[in-house]
């Protein structure tokens, strides 16, 4: 099967700097697929040249088999966009949000009730139809915004970070209703800087850094090649780290030690007797390979 997004060598030069750099990836049918980074790593302006708003300097870009150069409007008309800010109208009730949205695509209104009923069931937000989006709490707002932008029933659905800012309830929720789409046959491209979303969601993703990929794979796999697969972390300061040093890899964070290793056994047996030390044993994550790939220094863009 073709995949639904198929980037060869794609590039984007801006004057002074180059945001993209001769990247490649294909994105298949059916499955969520992640775009993982620190600020200014390219992400955004890869998204935005999905969505043909910022034409590429080079290479190649097809999304349904189509380029995105010659035929921007036909493939836009078949993709939803969840943008990283909610921009409903607050003048509006919840199901005007979506009645407004959906004349944008010329769907015929013997169609329109019928998705806007099934798609406030999709979001559970049937019981506040008509109330204002300003009485609406942050995670319904999220919600809403997921709704409308399936109201033209897309085949590739962009999520720029759909959950940040929303406490633990409403990030379920959302994260439930995306595996819902997924299992509907919908494809996904999801940004985020939550890794456990990443890792609860994406068949695949990349991590970029600098305008360029540093690697692609389902997130298990990234973790296998990345790091070790145990993890330590210590808060307290150490006296001599020496000894530690000689049992695992470690990266010193201030007053935090992240010890990385395959047998965590002998470094616990030796933390026993340390107790002027806090330490936490935990498996390996997607976000250990991303500070791995990307370093840990801070990135104010």
């Amino acid at each position: 099967m073709q995949p639904i997004v198929r980037a060869r060598h794609l590039q984007k030069h801006f004057p002074g700097f180059t945001a993209v750099k001769d990247v490649s990836f294909d994105i298949p049918r059916g499955q969520c697929f992640g775009f993982l980074g620190p600020n200014g790593a390219g992400k955004t302006t890869t998204l935005r040249m999905l969505l043909g708003l910022s034409p590429s300097t080079g290479g190649e870009l097809t999304l349904f088999d189509l380029d995105i150069r010659s035929h921007a409007r036909d493939i836009r008309r078949r993709i939803g966009v969840v943008p990283q800010q909610d921009n409903l109208d607050p003048d509006f009730t919840v199901r005007e949000n979506l009645q407004i949205y959906a004349s944008y695509f010329a769907i015929p209104a013997s169609e329109v009730k019928s998705r806007i009923t099934s798609l406030l069931e999709f979001a559970a937000l049937s019981d506040r139809a008509d109330a204002k989006t300003n009485h609406l709490s942050g995670g319904m707002q999220r919600r809403l915004t997921i709704a409308r932008a399936l109201i033209n029933d897309p085949e590739l659905v962009i999520l720029d970070e759909p959950t940040t800012g929303l406490d633990p309830q409403a990030r379920h929720v959302i994260w439930a209703k995306l595996n819902e789409l997924r299992e509907r046959g919908k494809t996904l491209i999801l940004t985020s800087h939550y890794m456990e979303e990443a890792e609860r969601l994406c068949d695949e993703l990349v991590i970029m850094d600098h305008g360029e990929i540093l690697d692609q794979g389902t997130p298990a796999e990234l973790i296998r090649r990345h790091v070790e697969p145990e993890v330590i972390e210590i808060r307290g300061m150490l006296s001599d780290s020496r000894e530690i040093e000689q049992l695992c890899r470690v990266e010193h964070i201030g007053r935090s030690h992240y010890c990385y290793t395959h047998n965590p056994r002998p470094l616990l047996d030796h933390l026993q007797h340390q107790h002027e030390l806090v330490f936490l044993h935990r498996p390996a994550g997607l976000e250990d390979v991303f500070l791995n790939l990307t370093g840990r220094a801070l990135r104010d863009i």
